[in-house]
């Protein structure tokens, strides 16, 4: 049509002026000049933004399409861009209706659309496209719910549609998302690199500060909505954490009325519940959610071996540790959150939460130290127990505040944030060694170790559109976090009592204050054959600690990025990205304190740590498929500087303020080398029948490190993972899941491999409010074994753990209230008229 238009005009321009005199083409000329003089002369244009009634955010690439009456086909369309926005252009005078879709959503459409010679500009304003379907947390195998769903800047893994998970933990849901890995001890990769910058509905959380592992088994997989995963953030994001962004979405509900939820499990490691309560009318909202946990009384064995030589060679240590471990843990969370739309343009929202973990672990651990000559005679063995006691705590309070202004156009934003949360976390701990046949006096320590972590963050964003497909993002924040810690420790006297050892009681205050701005800008180009983002972020942080004699410097860092797309349709993408990205080094990786509660493995830290950079590349391509299938294949290159990793040393004799210590390992962070990882991803689900979904996730890692003075180092790992959900009759589903993290190589050490396997199943009864499941993890093998090794100079060490991993458990839902959208919510055709602009 464009292209009739447009040779219909030249053909007429090139008539009149050139005055050609062959009277078969001025006749043709003047006819087809006749019929599209309109259109020559006379033209208009509707405008809009199509946005998730839910989330609020654009549906980007939505199928807008134009029809005349009547019609069944479309006479023209347009697709929306990143953020949602659209325009149809050289519509002729007329009376048409729009009709709005996207994969996964109800379709919307507007009728009496009427563009005349004095009314050639409609703007439809802001088009809400519900979800297909809105059940609260139903669970279901279609095309239009996926489990997993990828965008243009972030992969969201949907929680409440996996149900082997839903009787578990935060963990269990993370080692079932693409390109995330989770080892045995609750130790979480991104795309292989775990300096993952975690967050809780989008904001910060002094959860995470003390013990990130610990905070993600005290939430319950059934408080979570879904998981976003967003390896390259934009310029609007904080720029720390080398990997990315985790961020973990708990429910709530936007319907009318009143609805909730209860979920309750219980099992042979694992219990937990959680209740959701949601109220709305209005326009006022209010979300509160209880949820807890407990991880029943299991033992977990250790030894651990190790070979270590003198300088001279000529005498060989030997070192034999094996202990059990009883453990147990605990958690809970509660919290509740107000929203009120003030107006069109304005809305509040506030939000209160406090969340509590804790664990308490018993040790008992029999060893042998043996000194020996190179010849193999036999210097001295000295054989002992160590009885060990540690408890830990931690709590938050946490509180926001929201404001939200829509200004004139749409699209045209300012959002004001404030948030504040105060975390305190205790760790008691004591350990007493006693020697066989009394050959040495008894020794031990008690400690306590109470800390304080307070963090304050405010920001101020703003967007404006500046023409079409074209917005301008830019805002500014800050982030002032205070940590204060102490370690009081009493040492074993002779003769039973307990005495202050100075040496190793210590106070620690840290303070770090990161200024930020940003500016950012969405585009798209060439008639939308490239969509995209482009941005940059200015970050200047000051850091004070009462380092004896050592300060810490400010610095200042710019950290660029961008994200390009080219989408060859609304089911099939292909996108490049470039982030720039910091590591700051935590407070314990700064911490100086000496810890010697085990005097053969001793661990510091290194004030002097800088921080790690990262320049991270990704390549990706994305397609969906109308049978429900998708497939995400992609590939990643990061480049760091500064990479910090713990790294032992063996020292024959150690000594720690005036103490001496034999045949000591000692831990400590450093800032080795550069590294470079890369490596590609593979992700696919596939509807093999309309029963049977199958989905998979392959990440491989190539690593290579380069340290001054010594040789490049190697290795390659990967993590392979298979989901498969069989959907039977009468709302009956069965799901198996496995999942392969192959050994990893470190700096000085090899991690050990670790294998993970749950089956599920789940019944749904009364129009599926109510719901049963049956789900066991590794059921075939009693304990899992992690056998570390490492090295260095003058040593070897194995280290294994046998960790008690299989249970068995069931889980119950309960869902009340308005579940679904009546039928007089749907949205209907012919819908009042739109203004013009």
């Amino acid at each position: 049509m464009k292209k009739l238009m447009l040779l219909s005009c030249i053909l007429k321009y090139a008539t009149f002026h050139r005055r050609k005199t062959n009277r078969t083409l001025a006749f043709i000329t003047f006819l087809v000049g006749f019929s599209t003089a309109g259109i020559c002369q006379s033209t208009g244009n509707i405008t809009g933004r199509v946005v998730d009634s839910v989330t609020k955010t654009g549906v980007d690439f939505a199928t807008i399409s134009l029809f005349k009456p009547g019609a069944q086909s479309p006479f023209n369309g347009a697709s929306a861009n990143e953020t949602g926005a659209f325009k149809i252009e050289n519509i002729p005078p007329g009376e048409y209706r729009l009709k709005v879709e996207f994969l996964g959503y109800r379709s919307k459409t507007i009728g009496n659309i009427v563009i005349t010679d004095k009314m050639k500009a409609i703007a439809v304003g802001t088009v809400l496209l519900p979800p297909a379907q809105r059940e609260l947390n139903a669970v279901t195998i279609s095309a239009s719910e996926p489990v997993v769903q990828n965008t243009a800047d972030k992969l969201v893994y949907n929680a409440a549609a996996d149900i082997s998970s839903q009787g578990g933990v935060a963990l269990d849901l993370l080692r079932k998302v693409p390109m995330v890995s989770v080892d045995i001890d609750g130790n979480v990769e991104l795309q292989g690199d775990a300096n993952v910058r975690f967050l809780i509905n989008g904001k910060p959380s002094t959860i995470f500060g003390s013990n990130v592992a610990e905070a993600l088994q005290a939430i319950p997989a059934s408080q979570i909505k879904s998981i976003e995963v967003i390896t390259s953030p934009g310029a609007k994001y904080d720029a720390e954490g080398t990997a990315g962004i985790i961020n973990i979405v708990l429910k709530d509900s936007k319907m009318e009325g009143v609805n909730g939820s209860i979920n309750l499990s219980a099992g042979t490691r694992l219990e937990n519940a959680s209740l959701n309560l949601n109220a709305r009318k209005g326009n006022l909202g209010f979300n509160a959610f209880f949820s807890g946990n407990d991880q029943v009384n299991s033992t977990t064995r250790t030894s651990v071996n190790r070979t270590s030589y003198s300088t001279t060679g000529d005498t060989v240590g030997k070192l034999y540790q094996k202990g059990t471990n009883p453990f147990v843990r605990h958690g809970y969370q509660s919290g509740f959150s107000l929203d009120w739309r003030i107006s069109p343009k304005d809305e509040l929202t506030g939000t209160l939460g406090y969340d509590a973990a804790g664990n308490h672990s018993t040790g008992l651990i029999a060893q042998d130290e043996q000194s020996a000559l190179s010849s193999g005679a036999l210097l001295s063995d000295i054989l002992s127990t160590r009885n060990t006691i540690s408890r830990f705590t931690e709590s938050s309070l946490e509180w926001s505040l929201a404001y939200k202004k829509t200004l004139g156009k749409d699209g045209q934003e300012l959002d004001f944030l404030y948030t504040s949360s105060y975390g305190n976390n205790n760790t008691d701990a004591s350990q007493v060694t006693n020697y066989a046949n009394n050959t040495y006096p008894p020794n031990g320590q008690e400690s306590v170790n109470p800390g304080t972590n307070r963090e304050t963050d405010m920001s101020i964003d703003y967007s404006q559109p500046l023409a079409r497909g074209f917005t301008l993002e830019t805002g500014v924040k800050a982030v002032l976090e205070s940590i204060h810690t102490y370690t009081g420790t009493d040492t074993l006297l002779t003769g039973g009592n307990y005495g202050q050892d100075m040496a190793q009681t210590y106070s620690f205050n840290f303070t770090r204050d990161i200024y930020a701005a940003y500016v950012s800008a969405s585009f798209s180009l060439f008639n939308d054959f490239i969509n995209g983002k482009a941005g940059i972020r200015f970050e200047g942080t000051h850091s004070v600690a009462d380092f004896a004699g050592i300060a810490i410097p400010d610095n200042q860092l710019w950290a660029p990025s961008l994200l390009v797309q080219h989408k060859f349709n609304k089911t099939e993408s292909i996108k490049f990205a470039y982030t720039y990205r910091v590591y700051r080094p935590d407070y314990d990786d700064l911490n100086p304190f000496v810890n010697v509660s085990d005097p053969s493995n001793i661990s510091t830290g290194n004030p002097l740590l800088k921080n790690e950079l990262n320049h991270k590349f990704e390549l990706g391509y994305n397609r969906s498929f109308n049978d429900g299938a998708n497939i995400s294949v992609g590939g990643f290159y990061d480049y760091a500087i500064n990479n910090s990793e713990m790294v032992t040393f063996f020292y024959p004799v150690y000594t720690v303020d005036d103490v001496t210590y034999d045949n000591v390992s000692l831990t400590e962070p450093f800032n080795i080398a550069k590294q470079v990882t890369y490596g590609p991803t593979i992700s696919a689900s596939v509807p093999i029948t309309s029963q049977l979904n199958v989905r998979n996730d392959v990440l491989f890692k190539e690593f290579v490190s380069y340290m001054p003075g010594s040789a490049t180092q190697s290795a390659l790992s990967y993590k392979v993972s298979l989901n498969a959900s069989y959907l039977l009759p009468q709302n009956l589903v069965l799901e198996a899941f496995g999942s392969y993290l192959s050994r990893r190589q470190g700096y000085d050490h090899i991690r050990p491999a670790f294998f993970f396997y749950t089956f599920a199943l789940r019944k749904q009864l009364l129009d599926k409010k109510l719901s049963f499941g049956l789900v066991a993890t590794n059921p075939f093998s009693p304990y899992v074994n992690q056998l570390t090794t490492q090295y260095g100079t003058g040593f070897s060490q194995n280290n294994l753990r046998q960790i008690p991993l299989r249970s068995f458990g069931i889980s119950i839902g309960y869902k009340f209230g308005k579940l679904k959208v009546e039928e007089n919510d749907k949205d209907e055709d012919n819908v009042p008229p739109p203004l013009s602009e």
